[in-house]
């Protein structure tokens, strides 16, 4: 089993991920820089939260138009398991692998903080570890996180069980209070129409052992890696 973290100018938990990784995997995933045109071999790819390229025209714009993004999409593209945190949700979007967009926050305030998830939709390699409907909790640190895309695009990530996790109470009732950036139908994560690439706001790398506050992210990067190898 092999994985590979992109790594941006701006990136701040490109680290943080490869904690997390090297924890469920048992050994360090390759760090690759944005400026470089290929990938070594991998079954995985982490795309990082942070500030890439300190978010200069829009977040994920730059980083979009990276060397090494190009790489990204055509692994993607070819059925290779992409994981796209925070920043990286955002550059995943900018790529065209991911629908939709990621715009300013309702309240237009950065909002760091743990938040409750339910997960909305099957996908064996990305929350095996949870079951449907369940909800976990995992860390969320954005100013540019409110999801949206057009009516059609909703109505098909809806009914084609392409919403990964929304934003809801810790009952699973999915209300306006719960959501805390404004992101339509509260949705927190998606996946591409393949089921390869997930792309979601909160960090799940930021919550991988009970002296951070809870072990929902082990649970999440340990049954992507197994799930995987």
């Amino acid at each position: 089993m092999k994985a590979a973290v992109i790594v941006f100018p701006g990136s701040n938990c490109d680290r943080d991920l490869k904690v997390a990784i090297t924890q469920s995997m048992g050994h360090e995933p390759a760090m690759v820089w944005h400026g470089d045109s290929e990938l070594p071999e991998t079954d995985l790819i982490a795309i990082p939260g942070g500030f890439s390229y300190g978010d200069y025209l829009r977040c994920g714009a730059m980083a979009g138009n990276s060397p090494i993004m190009r790489e990204v999409v055509r692994k993607a593209a070819s059925g290779t398991p992409v994981v796209a945190i925070c920043n990286g949700f955002q550059i995943a979007t900018e790529t065209g692998m991911l629908p939709g967009a990621l715009l300013r926050n309702a309240d237009q305030s950065f909002i760091c903080k743990d938040v409750d998830l339910l997960v909305s939709a099957e996908n064996e390699r990305f929350v095996g570890g949870f079951k449907t409907g369940q909800v976990i909790r995992f860390p969320i640190a954005h100013h540019d996180g409110n999801y949206f895309a057009d009516d059609e695009t909703l109505r098909r990530l809806e009914n084609e069980g392409q919403v990964a996790f929304k934003y809801t109470t810790p009952n699973g009732e999915l209300t306006d209070e719960a959501n805390p950036n404004g992101s339509l139908n509260n949705i927190a994560g998606i996946y591409n129409k393949a089921g390869n690439v997930l792309g979601l706001m909160p960090h799940p790398e930021r919550l991988i052992s009970k002296e951070l506050g809870g072990t929902d992210g082990r649970t999440f990067f340990n049954n992507l890696i197994h799930s995987i190898a």
